[in-house]
């Protein structure tokens, strides 16, 4: 990138609350593909038991095992109970993982058949070990990844692309959920975008390839402000002008309509070319209880709100209130659309906290 555009005045922007919640109700009328790497979160949950004599780590007597959607099959998630209809594309392995991922969805009653299920593929699978003493709160101890040791052929990459094209039939708005697994990748999405008449509107959450999807249609992506450090080797602190440079640099060299950056206890701030940076608080405790895949729920309630005719500072009204939810509940979680609607609703009615005045 060269040049450093000149920065706004960063400003704040009252959310219509009403607004809002006639754009969720719109939510289940909305078809949307997803381009995705399917993750399977494992937890494996423990008691101390006491310190073992072999080496010093905790020996922990195994309690339960629970196994949820991450990544890509995450943002799917959350999609399905916010109440829309999803068309995800994506691969697993002939594996526990993937057989286990592809029962979970066909439950939900989410069509699968875009789904590749690929023979010597290794589902990548996030195994967390959360231990605590009894009548505690568990911790993470231990994660352990286990994912493919190789590409994905190029046949299953021309299957997935005609599994896409189909998913997007009708002009259906296309998130792509990129966690580097080689599911999700820029020649896919331009090849699918552009056989369509009428441009799509396309959402990007990638974890280390944001700039890999310069110029190929996306509308809007939203890096956290982490992803935005890393993508330009700096470390911002608390130097909001330099953030604020940053973040513009990012939305025209990538040619976004929208960059929304999530800022944990900050809130999120949402760039659009041409105006002023919009700032939100966070929603809710500014604590979180636990923060896994919280950018799965807000990249599903950002894609939906503008499938359903928002602004981009109105579905990042949304997306932050989904978050705020989401990120009170333990482990992989997911928010509802019905819950979305309460929480819309009480701030109506009640309190104020968490809308930017």
């Amino acid at each position: 990138m060269s040049g450093k555009p000149a920065t706004r005045s960063p400003h704040t922007v009252a959310a219509d609350l009403a607004r809002l919640t006639e754009i969720v109700e719109q939510f289940h009328r909305q078809t949307i593909a997803l381009l995705g790497d399917f993750v399977a979160d494992e937890f494996q949950f423990g008691d101390i038991s006491r310190i073992s004599r072999e080496a010093p780590v905790l020996i922990l007597r195994h309690r339960e095992t629970q196994g949820l959607p991450g990544g890509g099959a995450n943002a799917a998630n959350n999609l399905a109970d916010l109440g829309a209809r999803v068309r995800p594309v994506s691969i697993v392995g002939n594996d526990s993982a993937g057989r286990a991922l592809l029962e979970y969805f066909r439950r939900k009653k989410v069509d699968t058949s875009g789904v590749i299920t690929l023979r010597g593929w290794t589902t990548p699978t996030k195994t967390r070990f959360l231990a605590g003493w009894p009548h505690t709160a568990p911790q993470q101890v231990l994660r352990v990844d286990r994912q493919a040791s190789e590409g994905v052929p190029r046949r299953t990459q021309i299957l997935l692309k005609r599994n896409l094209q189909s998913a997007m039939r009708g002009g259906a708005p296309l998130l792509v959920s990129d966690y580097g697994f080689g599911a999700a990748t820029p020649e896919l999405v331009r090849e699918s975008a552009s056989r369509l008449r009428k441009k799509p509107v396309v959402t990007l959450d990638s974890r280390f390839a944001l700039h890999d999807f310069r110029g190929i249609g996306v509308t809007a992506a939203t890096p956290n402000e982490a992803e935005l450090e890393a993508l330009h080797h700096v470390s911002l602190g608390t130097d909001q002008d330099a953030f604020e440079r940053y973040a513009r640099e990012t939305l025209e060299h990538l040619r976004l309509r929208a960059l929304v950056v999530t800022r944990g206890k900050e809130g999120m701030a949402v760039f659009e070319p041409g105006k002023p940076s919009v700032h939100i608080p966070v929603f809710g405790e500014q604590q979180a209880l636990d923060v896994i895949g919280a950018g799965d729920t807000v990249i599903a309630a950002l894609t939906l709100a503008l499938a359903s005719g928002s602004s981009f500072v109105e579905a990042a009204h949304i997306a932050n209130i989904a978050g705020g939810i989401v990120v009170m509940k333990r482990g992989t979680a997911t928010v509802t659309g019905r819950e979305l609607l309460a929480a819309i609703r009480r701030e109506a009615t009640g309190g104020e906290a968490g809308v930017a005045r």
